[in-house]
């Protein structure tokens, strides 16, 4: 009687916590991307300042010392002092004032070229400052555009949901009126058949009597079955998300035949058996659920779950599986279901019940509360010990379509604090984790046993 999962808890249906939707990746992205932008903007306004004077510290001495003959030429004098003057002058004299010359022609052009660097540096220094002055305007204005986008985004997110979720309930109306009119049609040629035969109100073959409802349960209207295929589409999920949820029963079935689907719905567990070749049938209170088998070309029979049972021979059946049943069943009806089921199913069979976790605060107000076609949930335990009382054996709690951690509570962080703080946050942790086993743990379990 133990409750270990048969396999690591796996839920592969997507649920909008867990999962973001392209559209809200999309946006995220574009957040993203916009608060980027922002900050390299910010980035690009802090830019350094600019010295545009240029250096003349050196021009004032080069004026002061240009002129390497100050005095001209020299006064040679007389005598052999005089003559011996003239004779170095002769010798240097060229070369000095064409030095001289040289100097005068380039402090000359340092002077003018200084004056026209100052207006130049002037000049610039303005440019500077105009181009300064506009680029930040630029950098307010596409500042403020981001901030624009940024908060036109969440208005646009809104429309877009509200015209996603009117697409969304248009789909459900339109769906349902197609449904209305496939039953409408399906009871008219009944009708005419029934006229035709001389015994109108007289039940079909494939109708039981009052549908087949367990003891004590409310007759449900089959004029209004097919409601209730749109009520599967809007909120258990798509066929394909079904699917991946389903996948995992496929192994506990492998090699097995004549594998019975009660509550077949809409044929995704039939689909899987017939992809992994094994044989496999469906039966369903809901007539229109059987249409939409038939018209995939699964076999599905319209009728109650024990009234079916009891018209099959003892060990005919190879396997059985029904999810998200039980939750719709009578006690006494439950019980007896379980009982009969051991008697028809071969030795060695695999039996699985699917249904809501209760002990799941989630699963009970999200999920067992929606549907009206619920009688009461099933503990966990309970539906174990049910199933050991019927006669199976190995029977093991697989819990499904964890919560996720979006949705549970989150702990404080246990580092970093001191012995009294530490105190503090552990006695918190602690309510966090038994809230959390509480509120947000699985949303559905299997009881899956074995006939021995």
């Amino acid at each position: 009687m133990s409750e270990r999962p048969l396999s690591p808890p796996v839920d592969k249906r997507p649920a909008d916590s867990d999962v973001l939707s392209p559209i809200e990746s999309a946006h995220r992205e574009y957040n993203a991307a916009l608060t980027r932008l922002d900050q390299a903007i910010q980035a690009i306004s802090h830019w350094p300042e600019v010295n545009a004077s240029a250096d003349t510290s050196q021009l004032a001495r080069l004026n002061g010392q240009w002129n390497i003959l100050p005095g001209g030429a020299p006064a040679l004098g007389t005598g052999l002092r005089g003559r011996l003057s003239g004779f170095v002058w002769r010798l240097l004299g060229p070369a000095l004032q064409q030095q001289l010359n040289f100097n005068a022609a380039v402090v000359d052009h340092l002077n003018r070229d200084a004056e026209a660097r100052a207006r130049a540096d002037r000049s610039l220094t303005e440019i500077l400052a105009t181009m300064r002055e506009g680029f930040e305007g630029l950098i307010r204005f596409e500042s403020f555009l981001v901030q624009f986008l940024q908060r036109i985004t969440p208005l646009v997110d809104t429309k877009e949901r509200a015209v996603l979720d009117a697409i969304a309930e248009l789909r459900t109306v339109t769906g349902i009126a197609q449904r209305a009119a496939a039953s409408t049609q399906r009871q008219m040629e009944r009708f005419a058949s029934e006229l035709a035969g001389g015994g109108a109100g007289a039940p079909s073959p494939d109708t039981p009597s009052g549908a087949g409802q367990p003891a004590g349960t409310p007759a449900r209207n089959e004029s209004n079955a097919y409601k209730y295929v749109g009520f599967e589409d809007r909120f258990r999920g798509s066929e394909e998300e079904i699917r991946a949820r389903l996948q995992f029963y496929v192994p506990h079935f492998a090699g097995a035949a004549d594998v019975l689907d009660i509550g077949c719905g809409r044929g995704e567990f039939l689909d899987l058996m017939r992809e992994h070749g094994i044989k496999a049938r469906g039966l369903d209170l809901n007539v229109a659920m059987v249409e939409v088998c038939r018209e995939r070309g699964l076999e599905a029979t319209h009728g109650d779950a024990l009234e079916y049972l009891r018209s099959l021979p003892d060990g005919s059946l190879g396997g059985l599986i029904a999810v998200q049943v039980v939750e719709h069943l009578q006690p006494d009806y439950l019980v007896t279901l379980i009982e009969t089921a051991f008697h028809k199913l071969r030795p060695g069979s695999t039996i699985a019940l699917e249904t809501i976790n209760p002990t799941c605060w989630v699963a009970f107000f999200e999920s067992y509360i929606r549907d009206l076609t619920h009688v009461r949930p099933v503990h966990p335990e309970t539906l174990q010990y049910l199933m050991l009382a019927g006669g199976f054996n190995q029977v093991d709690i697989a819990y499904r379509s964890p919560v996720g951690d979006k949705l549970q509570a989150v702990e404080p962080p246990r580092e970093g604090a001191g012995a009294t703080l530490d105190q503090l946050i552990g006695a918190f942790n602690r309510n966090v984790e038994r809230l959390n086993a509480r509120m947000f743990t699985f949303l559905d379990y299997a009881a899956i046993g074995r006939r021995p």
